[in-house]
């Protein structure tokens, strides 16, 4: 397994930054060879 490195500990931070806003929904971490490439945001909007 690979060291954490800055890159990583960047992509970390964005993904706790997307989970504190987010109220109902997933974040979903797209990995291709080891490396994170993306990360999607779908937040659900619940209606009372």
């Amino acid at each position: 397994m690979d060291k954490v490195n800055d890159k990583n500990k960047g992509d970390f931070a964005k993904i706790i930054e997307l989970a504190n806003t987010i109220q109902y929904g997933s974040i979903t971490v797209i990995i291709q060879d080891g490396r994170i490439i993306q990360i999607e945001k779908n937040e659900k909007i619940r209606l009372k």
